[in-house]
């Protein structure tokens, strides 16, 4: 697979071309350190593959993936970034990037990255993911009325996500059953679901769940 780095920093792409110079799959062919000398670079060399710094310098690289598929590029492309923005993450996968990696990865990271992508397939860093999916939960949180309940409520709820059967919870929370049945049904009211399943799932939806803290008696 032949490659090419764009990036405003010297030391990053000599470090790249440093780690994938013992890979025999993969060459790289030529580095840019601006838009205009990669677009040129891009539609002289013909890569397989160009890596872009989401961040180069005063620009985004995105730009250089816009620019050089308006001029006819079809090669793929990965986004290097230091960034655990979720907005750039997004944006970038609007833009149906093929890889997302992160500049904080090992060296073995990057090589996997790109021998994912050399397989057709997309890398995302996993790191990236697991923050825009706490991300998304809080705000799934935010917008569904978890606040309305009380905090025995919010007890109960979490219970329902783990399983517990009125009696388990009762027992759990030191309250009685007629209790932990009337704290279900403001449960389901307060968030409008209509029986424990739906409130089982919301509560493992939004990440009210926590498996490592809350342990089954």
């Amino acid at each position: 697979m032949k490659i090419v780095i764009v990036d405003d920093q010297t030391l990053i792409r000599k470090g790249l071309i440093s780690i994938l110079s013992s890979l025999d799959t993969m060459e790289v062919i030529g580095e840019a350190m601006n838009r205009q000398e990669a677009l040129l670079l891009i539609q002289n060399a013909k890569p397989d593959l160009v890596i872009v710094d989401f961040q180069l310098g005063d620009e985004c690289g995105l730009e250089v993936i816009n620019e050089a598929r308006q001029l006819g590029c079809t090669c793929k492309f990965a986004i290097l970034t230091y960034s655990k923005d979720p907005l750039s993450f997004e944006r970038s996968k609007a833009m149906d990037v093929d890889g997302y990696i992160s500049l904080e990865a090992h060296p073995e990271e990057l090589i996997y990255a790109l021998q994912v992508i050399q397989r057709g397939r997309r890398y995302y860093d996993p790191d990236i993911i697991d923050l825009l999916m706490r991300s998304q939960k809080k705000t799934l949180v935010e917008n569904s009325h978890v606040e309305q309940l009380t905090s025995k409520e919010r007890e109960v709820l979490q219970k329902l996500g783990m399983g517990f059967s009125n009696r388990q919870i009762a027992e759990n929370l030191f309250i009685s059953e007629n209790t932990v049945k009337k704290h279900v049904g403001q449960v389901l009211s307060k968030l409008h679901l209509s029986d424990r399943t739906q409130a089982a799932l919301f509560a493992n939806e939004t990440g009210l769940v926590q498996f490592k803290h809350d342990v089954l008696v």
